[in-house]
């Protein structure tokens, strides 16, 4: 025996809780020969007897209750199952892994996952910290649903669902020299302050390095780091610039304590943020959503440099 029908143990189970064959056949509506039989055939499968006739009914065997317990559970699961089934498909229950850099953390926390969560308050998720590099290895090996991430290379595993232009900035402090230029400040520019830089597994910190080759500068970091904090406070305590996205230092734009310029670079000036997924992954329902409305705020806040850094000085 490998396998037991469960078809079969249902009679059982049915002529048990009845307390006869043919009532329980009577709630069937069907024959009592039927359930009878497919009794019989059970007993003749498992080679055991499953229940003991007595003149008003049946009772079961040790092994006929043991059936019967059983069936009793694998309704119950089933029931449990179709429920928690159902609260996946309305979003009351559900889990979403998501990664991404440190600089994305303000925006989506100030809106769209407050948004998520009011109207879903049901769902949990765990959000991980990473570099560029290590949030496409997360996503491409199913340890994250979603990766948003800067200025990430192309890569056969990944799917980009939006990108969206993010230049790289100077941050600085309000009154540094480089917001007294008449235009936008070249690269070489900015590489004449004490700079603070992200490590090289970051997007911010290769696009810059692809700078660097083009324009054939060599930069010299007072300050290299894995936080984009430390960056912050480098330039709020007037240490020297950040090379940052501005949506990254956003609310510190808002609150005056630093401001963004785009440099005039061509490579610079093209870097985007990107949401991403493994290329071919299903996604589960509550993730889904989630990802549709985190493109949403994304598209949202497209050019958000531009708007922050007051538009083009050229």
């Amino acid at each position: 025996m490998e396998t037991i029908d469960d078809r079969r143990i249902r009679y059982l189970y049915e002529a048990v809780v009845a307390g006869s064959v043919r009532a329980a056949a009577d709630k069937m509506d069907m024959n009592p020969s039927v359930v009878s039989r497919q009794i019989a055939h059970l007993e003749s499968e498992l080679a055991i007897s499953l229940i003991e006739r007595h003149g008003r009914g049946i009772r079961p065997t040790e092994a006929g209750m043991m059936l019967v317990e059983y069936h009793r559970q694998h309704r119950a699961h089933q029931s449990d199952l179709a429920t928690k089934l159902g609260e996946l498909r309305r979003l009351e229950r559900g889990h979403i892994d998501l990664v991404l850099g440190e600089g994305f953390v303000g925006d989506l926390m100030a809106e769209p996952l407050q948004q998520f969560w009011a109207a879903h308050p049901g769902l949990t998720i765990k959000m991980n910290l990473a570099g560029t590099n290590d949030v496409l290895r997360q996503v491409s090996e199913d340890l994250a649903h979603i990766g948003l991430v800067y200025n990430p290379s192309v890569s056969s595993t990944i799917r980009s669902r939006v990108a969206v232009r993010q230049p790289m900035c100077a941050v600085v402090p309000p009154g540094h020299p480089l917001t007294r230029l008449e235009r936008q400040p070249l690269f070489k520019h900015v590489a004449e302050y004490p700079l603070a830089l992200m490590h090289g597994s970051y997007g911010t910190r290769q696009v810059v390095a692809l700078a660097e080759q083009m324009d054939r500068i060599r930069l010299t970091p007072k300050l290299v780091t894995d936080s984009i904090t430390v960056v912050k406070r480098f330039v709020i305590g007037g240490l020297g610039v950040g090379l940052l996205p501005a949506f990254s230092v956003s609310q510190e734009i808002d609150s005056g304590d630093v401001l963004a310029l785009e440099i005039d670079h061509p490579l610079l000036a093209g870097a985007e943020a990107h949401i991403i997924t493994r290329l071919g992954r299903q996604l589960p329902t509550a993730a889904n959503q989630l990802l549709l409305r985190l493109i949403a705020t994304m598209r949202a806040f497209k050019d958000m440099s531009f708007r922050k850094t007051g538009g083009d000085r050229r």
